[in-house]
This record gives C-alpha cells, sequence and structure tokens, in this order.
C-alpha cells in the first residue's frame, strides 16, 4: 500500500495515499479530534483549522497527497505556554460556550500571530523571516493583533454561540488576560448560568477551550463503523467517514439562487402592524452524531449544547441516537452516526415562519407555519400569553421540520409585535421573559449597543456576559441578514455554512452589557431569551418596521 508520510504535533504518522483530506488523516488515522467536522468538505466552518507549516489550513479541503514531508500543528500540538495564553484568553472573555469551533479558531489566530511576528521580524531586521514550522513567537511573545485584523481572520469561521465579540477580546487581549479563578463552587455556578441560558447541558472550562466536551463524533469506540444517510431515506455503512459517504453517492451542498422569502403572506386587513418571517438554520456547528454499542445505551449528540439554543431534542427525522442503537444492535458491534452539514440542513428541526397583521388595539391574525409531526401547541400558548387578543392559526406548509424548542419560538416574535405595536424607539426597547429575566437596550447603533440584563444571581459575570453578548448577535442577525431558501416542494436549497446570512464579526458593533446587580440576591434566571427577542425589535425599530425579515442588510442602513 502507497503511504503519505507527515507529521502531526511533533509525530511522524503514516497515512494510505487514498485517503481523500488532512482532516481525515487527522482523525481517523492520527486520531486528533480537536480538529472538528462542521461542513466537510465545505471549507466554510473552519472548525478543522490547523497549521501547515505554520500556516492555517482548512483541513477537510486539504489533500493529503499535497502534504509528504510537510508538518502539521493541530491545537494539541501548539506550545504548551502557548496553547495555556489562549485558553486562559478564551476563558477570561468568555469567548467558548459550546467549544466545538474553539480548536479551530485558536490555530487560526496563532497562524496570524505567527504571521504578524515575521512581518515585524522582516521590517525590523529588513530580511525576509524564515518559515519554519516551529513557533517564531516564543512561548510567551504576543505582538499586538488588532480586532480589524482579527474580524478578518475570523471571516473564514463561524462561531454561532458567542457573537464573535469575545473571541476579538480574548485575541487583542493574548497575554495580558488572566482565566477567573473559580473553585469548585464557582465552576458550578458558571456551567449553571450556562445551562439555563443554553437550554441544554453545558460546562465551562479549559476542556471546553480544547474541544474536549464530550461531543459524540469524537468519545466513540475505536474501529466503530460509521453509519450515514444514503440521501434514499435509507442508510450507508462503511469502515471511516470517507468511505461511507462515497458508498452513499454524497453531493456536496450548494448555495442557491433561490431568495429567501417569507413562505406565509400576512393575511388581509387594515393593520397597524405587518410582519412576515423567513425560514432560519439554527446553524449549529456539531453536526448530528451519536454513538452505541450493542445492547448499550447511545451517546446523546447534545453532549456541551450550542448555537444560542439551536441544538434541541432529535425529532423523528435527526434521531441520531435511536439510528445508533438500531445499527449496533443489528451488526452486533460499535457504531457511530453522522450527519453532514446538508443532513443537517435537510432533517434539522427549524424555527416556525409567522405571518402576522395586528390592529392598533392589540387584536388581529397570527399565522404560525408548520411543517411535521412536532406538537405546534406551545408556540400558540407562547403568542397568546404576550399578545391575547390575537387569534392564531396553523397553516401546514411545505418545509423542513418545525419545533417549538427552538429558542422562544412564538414567544419572540410576539414580543417583538408588540413592541411594534408601541412603537418603541430602538434605545427604549425593554423585554420581560417568561422566567423573570429582563433585557433593557439602551443604544443601539453602528456605533454600539447596549444593554443592562437583570437576571438575578448572576453567578458567573463573564458566563453571562458571554451569552448575552451571543443573544444580541443573534437577535440582530435573524432581522438583518438570516434566511434559508426552500423551494416549491419545501425542500432547502442553501446547503452551505455561508449561505445562511450570518453576521460576520466584522458586522456587530460593540456590545456593552450592563449586569443589574439590585437583583443578585435573587434567584437566577435566564435572559438570553429576553436579550434575543429586545434586541430583535430594536432592530425591526431601526429598520423602520419593514414587513418582512431578513431586512436585507443591517437595520441603520435600510431605513426609509
Amino acid at each position: 500500500m502507497s503511504l503519505v508520510r507527515l507529521t502531526v504535533d511533533g509525530r511522524e504518522i503514516e497515512v494510505p495515499a487514498g485517503t481523500p483530506t488532512l482532516l481525515d488523516a487527522l482523525r481517523d488515522v492520527a486520531g486528533v479530534t480537536s480538529a472538528k467536522d462542521g461542513c466537510s468538505p465545505q471549507g466554510q466552518c473552519g472548525c478543522c483549522t490547523v497549521l501547515v507549516d505554520g500556516a492555517p489550513r482548512v483541513a477537510c479541503v486539504t489533500p493529503v497527497r499535497r502534504l509528504a514531508g510537510r508538518w502539521i500543528t493541530t491545537f494539541d500540538g501548539l506550545d504548551p505556554e502557548r496553547r495555556r495564553l489562549w485558553t486562559e484568553a478564551f476563558l477570561a472573555t468568555g469567548a467558548s460556550q459550546c467549544g466545538f469551533c474553539t480548536p479551530g479558531i485558536v490555530c487560526r489566530l496563532e497562524g496570524l500571530a505567527i504571521k504578524t511576528a515575521n512581518r515585524a521580524t522582516t521590517v525590523a531586521t529588513g530580511s525576509e523571516a524564515s518559515p519554519e514550522p516551529a513557533d517564531p513567537l516564543g512561548p510567551t511573545g504576543a505582538p499586538g493583533l488588532s480586532a480589524p485584523v482579527v474580524h478578518r481572520a475570523l471571516a473564514a469561521h463561524l462561531c454561532r454561540c458567542t457573537g464573535w465579540q469575545t473571541i476579538t477580546e480574548a485575541a487583542v487581549g493574548l497575554g495580558e488576560l488572566t482565566a477567573p479563578d473559580r473553585d469548585a463552587d464557582a465552576v458550578t455556578r458558571a456551567s449553571f448560568r450556562a445551562v439555563i441560558e443554553g437550554g441544554s447541558a453545558q460546562s465551562v472550562g479549559a476542556t471546553v477551550v480544547a474541544g474536549s466536551a464530550g461531543f459524540a463524533a469524537d468519545t466513540a469506540p475505536e474501529g466503530a463503523r460509521v453509519v450515514v444517510p444514503d440521501g434514499d431515506g435509507g442508510w450507508t455503512v462503511a469502515a471511516t467517514l470517507a468511505e461511507a459517504r462515497m458508498a452513499s453517492g454524497k453531493v456536496q451542498g450548494r448555495r442557491s439562487t433561490v431568495v429567501a422569502e417569507p413562505p406565509l403572506e400576512v393575511p388581509d386587513g387594515d393593520w397597524a402592524v405587518r410582519l412576515a418571517t423567513s425560514w432560519i438554520e439554527p446553524a449549529y456547528l456539531e453536526t448530528d452524531a451519536s454513538w452505541c454499542v450493542p445492547g448499550g445505551e447511545p451517546a446523546t449528540p447534545l453532549a456541551n449544547g450550542g448555537a444560542f439554543g439551536g441544538k434541541v431534542e432529535a425529532s423523528d427525522e435527526n434521531d441520531v441516537a435511536r439510528v445508533a442503537r438500531e445499527w449496533a444492535d443489528r451488526l452486533g458491534e460499535p457504531v457511530r452516526v453522522l450527519f453532514s452539514r446538508e443532513d443537517v440542513v435537510r432533517r434539522g428541526a427549524k424555527r416556525p415562519p409567522i405571518a402576522a397583521g395586528l390592529r392598533a388595539d392589540g387584536s388581529g391574525r397570527v399565522l404560525v407555519g408548520w411543517s411535521g409531526g412536532a406538537d405546534v401547541a406551545p408556540v400558540i400558548e407562547r403568542i397568546v400569553s404576550v399578545l391575547p387578543d390575537v387569534d392564531v392559526e396553523v397553516v401546514p406548509v411545505l418545509g423542513p421540520p418545525t419545533s417549538a424548542e427552538l429558542r422562544g419560538a412564538g414567544w419572540a416574535e410576539a414580543q417583538v409585535l408588540a413592541v411594534a405595536l408601541a412603537e418603541t424607539r430602538p434605545d427604549e426597547v425593554n423585554v420581560i421573559g417568561p422566567e423573570g429575566g429582563r433585557a433593557r437596550i439602551t443604544a443601539f447603533g453602528p456605533e454600539g449597543i447596549d444593554v443592562t440584563v437583570s437576571a438575578g444571581a448572576p453567578l458567573d459575570a463573564v458566563v453571562l456576559r458571554s451569552y448575552v453578548i451571543g443573544a444580541v448577535h443573534a437577535g440582530l442577525s435573524w432581522v438583518a441578514s438570516e434566511g434559508l431558501a426552500v423551494d416549491a416542494e419545501g425542500i432547502p436549497q442553501d446547503l452551505t455554512v455561508r449561505s445562511f446570512g450570518i453576521l460576520k464579526a466584522s458586522e456587530l458593533p460593540q456590545v456593552t452589557v450592563t449586569i443589574d446587580h439590585d437583583v443578585a440576591t435573587d434567584p437566577a434566571v435566564p435572559v438570553g431569551g429576553a436579550v434575543f427577542a429586545a434586541t430583535a425589535a430594536a432592530a425591526w425599530s431601526a429598520g423602520g418596521w419593514a414587513p418582512a425579515w431578513p431586512l436585507g442588510s443591517l437595520p441603520w442602513t435600510c431605513r426609509p
């Protein structure tokens, strides 16, 4: 068998020449799990970024055959002191929530730091810097990285949790930031704040930054068979992911030319407020995965949350845990079930689109688009809890499955409509969540967004701030630019990470978070949903109450 020899984190490995990509070699041959598969082989999410001879490369689109003799450095192989500095910085700012994207981002930013240091050396000496694979920074060197430079680097990545700002702060402050000194009780409090904000299991600590939070695709037994959808309603089984996808005939998803538009029209009527929302993609980066041994319990696909609560309990369409158990029992050996990015978009639950018309007295009609067999009752109840005088009608639509489990589905839309009825200014929006958390927007524009949150006991100010900034990003992005094109047959057409319209790091204004300590002795309550709804309402107000989302641009650029 022909082999390709390369060095991974200081050790030489031999990779079969037929191995398609560096990501396949890292995960299936070298056993490296810090390089994640969030979209392969699209090369768009950045989760598999590593350093090749010191320069960042997206592993899922880097052919193994071109790497003979090259030096590969993953997050695990960074100089220990450099890795410590990055971990300290990310923990200090709350720059890692689920942690799936973090190792790739750190590798990208470390490569940026190396490039910056080399450029500084060249300018200082007047000679070309040597392109050594070893880190020219030294263990503690930290050349100043500016926010605009970091933003450009982050354009190659997606983080659905943090809203980017805390990542930028970590990079700019590298070497000067110190992680919170949390004892066991403080870690428990920090994790609890993360759990109530994220809506599922969530841990806090250095293992999260390292991408070692127990993701199912990383923890399967060695040699477990791989099961993937075959595209025709069945499943394909093979020894490796690359072989399974090849056998299944997987076709790489593309970005469509179809315009993402609301699937429902606002009912006819003399309305004071009109709004129709579009399909959007939760875009959690850890694609659905599970594994199971014969007769065992399958690994959870919700190991560490993610995507601002976008990862929810499975429906029939994406129940990878059930499939893992069935195939393990059928084959009599361990299996791991892995969805591709395209599978997630087609099968994953979506926020139900709505079309609403409201009169000035608060009466009106709200149409809720619904697809699949999930229970729509919670969505109806949430809408009526905010807008008691509206008639809510469920309208079957052709499209991906909808779910009431997505962050505040129905409630957030109703809150936004209530703010519109009051014609509230963007910098005066005040929203109280179902659990009592309050978000007040006091400044909103390209110069910055200021939000004050009342969340009871903060538990951990760093974690709370991180989730608030993530919620601001999610709310602004939802209104301004997010949309998922779905054709007349209900099939999603936008299948790539960059086709979802999620705002980039450079597009989010500086967010200032003030925590209300007057309620610090009250029980802790989640506030992210209130921040999400308040930001969406402020964005809609700033955009002039346009009758359909997405607006197509940031709201301060499109007001009539």
